[in-house]
């Protein structure tokens, strides 16, 4: 497996450049990037700054993890708001297309949502209309993945919605295409399972994996800790990736940022994964 960092886990407002420049000087292999609105990377990234972020990454060394996104938090395809879930169908298709430019076959999608509890005044949608929508949605979107070779990959995360592997595995399936899977992030299920469980259900479908660690007696987004200091049995996580053939990128996501000097956490996160991954002897 190959050691990734999301750029999400540096401080913000850092730009591509520096955090490429971090990530390789920490010993990572690879560096996820993330769609912008606005900004660096943004939907309305010209040939020009793509070429540059590929010019940036070989010349580091560096391969590109993943792209991920933030904007489905906002243009969910679950919304009752028809020109929200348009919205975001458009930005995953930009998304498909931004990552075949850059040579990633993987993308980070959240398909939608039934209730958000960290965005205040979020909407709260019907669970069985959400999987109504969010499956239309991604059905509109495979002849596109498939066009492009790049993997829409599924995160469960905190929407209140594909609770479990059983529905997580049964969401992917209904498309029957290799070129929808699963995100997998570790430390999202901690609170309420077992990752190694989801990865035994998930098996071949996860396309990319997310290392976040989480401890459940603090709860809430103050449970989320640095990896090993939370309660992610990582030995039997690593063990259970190597059972169902699992050999691509493993990406840290780590959040929050340290208050005083930040580029510490990579550096300190990077030692964690190295250990995770057998890279160290102990």
């Amino acid at each position: 497996m190959k050691k990734g960092i999301n750029i999400w886990s540096f401080q913000d407002g850092k730009s591509i450049k520096d955090c490429i420049t971090v990530a390789k000087d920490a010993g990572f292999d690879g560096i996820e990037l993330a769609l912008n609105e606005t900004g660096e990377l943004s939907l309305e990234a010209t040939d020009a700054e793509i070429n540059e972020i590929k010019a940036r990454l070989e010349d580091a060394d560096l391969e590109l993890a993943g792209l991920a996104t933030g904007l489905y938090w906002d243009y969910p395809m679950t919304s009752d708001d028809e020109n929200k879930r348009n919205k975001g169908i458009d930005i995953c298709k930009k998304q498909i297309e931004i990552a075949g430019a850059l040579g990633v076959d993987a993308i980070l999608v959240i398909p939608g949502a039934v209730g958000v509890d960290f965005i205040p005044g979020a909407e709260v949608i019907n669970y069985e209309v959400a999987y109504e929508r969010a499956s239309e949605a991604i059905e509109s979107l495979v002849p596109y993945a498939e066009s492009a070779g790049v993997a829409i990959a599924i995160e469960n995360v905190w929407n209140k919605f594909l609770l479990s592997p059983l529905e997580m595995r049964q969401f992917i399936d209904q498309f029957k295409s290799d070129f929808v899977g699963s995100y997998f992030d570790v430390g999202n299920v901690t609170f309420s399972g077992y990752p190694e469980h989801w990865i035994e259900v998930l098996g071949s479908r996860i396309k990319r994996v997310h290392f976040k660690d989480y401890r459940r007696t603090a709860g809430g987004l103050h449970g989320f800790v640095d990896l090993l200091a939370g309660d992610v049995d990582y030995p039997l996580v690593a063990q259970t990736l190597q059972k169902v053939g699992y050999n691509n990128y493993v990406t840290a996501e780590m959040i929050p940022n340290y208050t005083h000097y930040t580029d510490q956490m990579i550096y300190n996160t990077s030692g964690a994964m190295d250990a995770i991954l057998g890279r160290v002897k102990r």
